[in-house]
């Protein structure tokens, strides 16, 4: 026999859910930096909740690879070195290529009309200097990339790889002429689907992430580790 009714396991498990979709939300907007140690009685308390669903739901994004344990210390968001970082922008650039080929076969006018309308959005966020709208569009731009692909595993895979990548990528596009680089690479991928050319359009897709890496890596000033 079940020691706990079915009806509080349900609703102890899609508390659990709505914690962890809260607390990966702090994370991800920087709320939540990574390094730091998040105290659960203070999570609970802004939450509105008990410490247990706080507990299971940090144990959930540690698997996620979010968060990380430390014995005798605590939960910590986690922090990325470059070497990890730089691995996870190459598996990006991986699936970036393959969703862009994917596009130039087989995508739709809207699909296309929407890609160029965010583009100019981002556009827009350059011009008002408004980094974290720029960075806001520009997920959304790879997002639908990677919808549009229409491999929901390739989807799922790059979806946990961006959640990683959060934990260091914002610094990268702060500056305007990091911003417009990245921008004039987006037209670059959407002029190659356009032209129905899944090779540029791969190339492209795979040069706007190595283009990534190189302004992370300027960005924290270890230039030196530029890919060539």
């Amino acid at each position: 026999m079940l020691d706990t009714p079915p009806i509080d396991i349900v609703r102890t498990q899609s508390l659990t859910s709505l914690v962890q979709r809260e607390v990966e939300r702090l994370i991800l907007t920087g709320e939540l930096a990574p390094g730091e140690r998040i105290n659960e009685q203070h999570l609970a308390a802004r939450l509105r909740v008990s410490r247990g669903p706080v507990r299971e739901a940090l144990r959930g994004l540690e698997k996620a690879r979010l968060v990380e344990a430390k014995v005798n210390r605590g939960v910590y968001v986690r922090e990325l070195s470059v070497e990890q970082a730089l691995e996870i922008s190459e598996m990006r650039g991986l699936l970036t290529g393959y969703a862009c080929a994917r596009l130039a076969a087989s995508s739709t006018a809207e699909q296309r009309a929407r890609l160029a309308q965010l583009i100019e959005t981002m556009a827009a966020a350059i011009a008002a200097g408004d980094a974290p709208a720029y960075y806001e569009h520009n997920l959304a731009f790879h997002d639908a990339l990677m919808d549009y692909a229409g491999n929901a595993r390739a989807k799922e895979m790059y979806d946990a790889l961006v959640k990683e990548s959060h934990l260091s990528r914002r610094k990268s596009l702060f500056s305007a002429r990091a911003m417009a680089e990245s921008n004039a690479e987006h037209r670059v991928i959407l002029d190659a689907i356009r032209k129905g050319d899944a090779a540029a359009a791969r190339e492209a897709g795979e040069r706007h992430i190595v283009g990534g890496r190189r302004r992370f890596l300027d960005a924290i000033g270890m230039a030196e580790m530029r890919p060539g």
